[in-house]
């Protein structure tokens, strides 16, 4: 079904587009299981909603929280959600996919003490002390998208992509970027001490992050790498494996560990992760499976599941949208189809572990969103309902809902991906919709920015 922008005025509506194009999407009116407090290894969640890690990279430059950070994580627990998912923050200088990126050192781990005191606090003001969400902490090693000065990328991969290299700017024959078996070694403990540096801050858990082709990401379809890291299942999860037990045995069971973690990278076979190896579109989920429950008995008490590579043309996989950024074609597939995708992702990951799962791909449905949020969670689809864009445009959705029983149309994303343009601009980000007077200009100057790069890198092309 072809690609169309959202235009539903009902549920009804909904529900027969459901219908006509054969989906497996359900939405079911009692929204009270949204209320229901939900067991995160030894800690209780108060509800069923969570803000899914959205980067603002607007972090100061030593990678503590700036001024805009905290108005956004205030905002956040001002919100209602039962779990606020920080988003990424890298675990060495290297490993940053932009110089703003939030990153968790001994030097600044008070400032991040000081915000979280702060958080819980709004929340508490809003919403009684006896309201207090988790917050876990998502650490990262941005690998092929390696950015942490500058414009200039320096990416570190795990193993050449024919598909992905030109768009690194990474020859066929040059190796240079290919990390060593001892480099990744070498990144347990930074995870064990950034996962310190978290409880020590306040942190209810940490989140090794294993998606979107990050570098833990592009490792798990390391078919082609030589060495103990690459070819057979077993090398490929094993770093994650080391990590998470690592992270465990410092942490103490008094501490969550999570991952947000890609199900399906929609990526040719040999490079693509629970693909088919004779079509991309199709799922093959026998090792995202087998990996799941791998983490589950090594330590991990949460899953986020996700899809897709989000800096890729396929950008729908991971984020269904009206309006794509600029570069990514309009898909062949109707909005819905990626949103059913998700679902079933989740829905997969959920019937094979023990552990709450959050699902991703709400947004689009804009105010329906609760409706198919309490159908996923009362069919054992998921556990919580992941919002991403949704919390930066509407970050009191869950407030309004659990209070009122409904989103309000005029506030909701719009899936407009001005939010995702300013990130491939190198800008600082947010809702340029719904919170325009802050974020409208710095879309701009992000876009002047871009532009004008573009134009230097032309004349410099003409004259060679």
């Amino acid at each position: 079904m072809a690609h169309e922008k959202f235009n539903y005025k009902s549920l009804e509506e909904i529900k027969t587009k459901v219908d006509i194009l054969g989906l497996d999407i359900r939405f079911d009116e009692d929204l009270s299981v949204l209320k229901t407090p939900v067991k995160v290894g030894n800690r209780l969640a108060p509800n069923s909603f969570c803000v899914l890690p959205m980067e603002g990279c607007d972090s100061n430059l030593d990678g503590s929280p700036s001024n805009l950070t905290a108005r956004r994580y205030l905002r956040f627990a001002r919100g209602g959600s039962g779990l606020v998912w920080w988003e990424a923050c890298s675990i060495l200088p290297e490993a940053k996919a932009n110089e703003r990126q939030m990153m968790l050192t001994s030097s600044n781990r008070d400032q991040f003490k000081q915000l979280l005191t702060n958080v819980r606090n709004a929340s508490a003001e809003r919403f009684g002390h006896g309201f207090r969400p988790l917050h876990i902490l998502q650490l990262t090693h941005s690998g092929r998208y390696c950015r942490p000065k500058g414009h200039i990328a320096q990416p570190m991969i795990i193993q050449h992509d024919p598909i992905l290299d030109p768009r690194s700017g990474i020859a066929p024959d040059d190796d240079s970027h290919i990390v060593s078996d001892d480099y990744l070694r070498s990144l347990v403990e930074h995870y064990v001490m950034s996962a310190k540096l978290a409880k020590q801050a306040g942190f209810d858990g940490v989140d090794i992050k294993v998606c979107h082709r990050y570098l833990l990401s592009e490792l798990v379809a390391a078919r082609n790498r030589t060495g103990e890291y690459g070819g057979s299942f077993e090398n490929r999860i094993a770093l994650i494996r080391e990590i998470v037990q690592a992270v465990r045995n410092e942490a103490g069971t008094d501490f969550i560990i999570a991952s947000r973690l890609n199900a399906y990278d929609a990526h040719p076979y040999p490079y693509g992760f629970g693909c088919s190896e004779h079509n991309m579109w199709e799922l093959d989920l026998s090792e995202p499976l087998a990996l799941a429950k791998i983490m589950q008995t090594d330590g991990v008490d949460l899953f986020c599941i996700t899809a897709g590579n989000p800096y890729f043309i396929q950008a729908n996989v991971t984020r269904p949208f009206d309006t794509s950024s600029m570069g990514i074609p309009i898909p062949d597939e109707h909005p819905l189809e990626s949103v059913q995708r998700q679902f079933l992702l989740a829905a997969a990951i959920q019937q094979a572990v023990s552990v709450p799962v959050v699902g991703s791909g709400y947004s689009w449905l804009r105010n329906f969103v609760p409706y198919a949020a309490s159908a996923n969670i009362k069919d054992g689809r998921a556990s919580v309902v992941g919002l991403g864009r949704s919390s930066l445009a509407y970050p009191d959705a869950p407030a309004d809902i659990l209070k009122s029983g409904f989103m309000k149309p005029n506030k909701c994303c719009i899936t407009c991906s001005k939010c995702t343009q300013i990130m491939r601009d190198h800008g600082i980000t947010g809702c340029v919709v719904r919170d325009s007077e802050t974020y409208l200009p710095l879309y701009k100057a992000a876009r002047a920015d871009a532009d004008s790069r573009e134009k230097c890198f032309q004349q410099e092309r003409g004259k060679l």
